[in-house]
């Protein structure tokens, strides 16, 4: 499996990973935190059980094998999730692919602190709502919402957004009578926009904190996003409707 511009390491299609036990949990644990007089994080939160999730570790930070979770996008662009499994530099990576560009561009890493400047609301529920059947990789909506939700970076929320993560949350076996509480708990510890911890953002410090090398004609994401926003939205306007669903 090849993405053009990282090659940092043996990539393998992971979307298979999905299907296994204590995957949920060890994907999204990460953005789960700790408050006291509140009850901890577990695996239970997602469906899971403790001895599933870290027998599943051993696969997703395999350093022979780093699987990458292609989520295919209309347009021809793909959001990737990496498992960088360099030793001694452990993380993983959110890229955004694009057919035109050599180099992906980087959304957000996470190797114990996130940089990067992470998705709107608007631009994650577009993306997860606007998979390539044609391509492969992850298609099915929640999921996808799923599998970018910890790199939100937004300061206020539509209304929403609870709703949506809870029917996500559910849909991927997470407990019903828990899943509500797990989404609020999800989305009130997401980043603040702008908000790329240690190198991100300084100028002084040289900018994003990279994983690939950066490309000086690298189109900003902003602009990316809205033209795909804008590229899907056609079609539905030409037949009097609205936006796509869920922006």
């Amino acid at each position: 499996m090849l993405i053009k511009g990282y090659d940092l390491g043996p990539l393998v299609a992971g979307e298979w990973l999905l299907e296994r036990a204590g995957f949920w949990a060890g994907h999204l644990l990460a953005v789960c935190r700790f408050t006291p007089g509140e009850a901890r994080p577990v695996p239970e939160w997602f469906g899971d059980d403790g001895a599933d999730t870290d027998a599943l570790s051993e696969v997703r930070l395999d350093d022979q094998a780093w699987p990458a979770i292609r989520l295919p996008c209309e347009g021809g662009h793909s959001a990737v999730v990496v498992h960088r499994n360099l030793i001694g530099d452990h993380g993983i990576d959110y890229l955004l692919t694009r057919p035109d560009r050599s180099r992906p561009q980087d959304l957000s890493s996470f190797d114990g602190d996130w940089s990067g400047p992470g998705l709107s609301w608007r631009d994650l529920v577009h993306i997860a709502g606007t998979p390539d059947p044609s391509a492969p990789g992850v298609h099915d909506v929640a999921a996808r919402l799923l599998l970018l939700l910890p790199v939100l970076a937004d300061d206020a929320l539509p209304p929403e957004a609870p709703a949506r993560v809870h029917a996500a949350l559910t849909a991927v076996g997470a407990p019903g009578e828990s899943a509500r509480q797990t989404a609020d708990h999800l989305l009130r510890n997401r980043r603040p926009a702008g908000g790329g911890h240690g190198c991100a953002d300084s100028p002084l410090s040289g900018g994003l904190c990279r994983h690939t090398e950066a490309d000086p004609d690298e189109p900003p994401l902003s602009s990316v996003l809205t033209l795909t926003r804008v590229r899907s939205d056609e079609p539905a306007a030409a037949l009097g409707g609205g936006p796509s669903p869920g922006v």
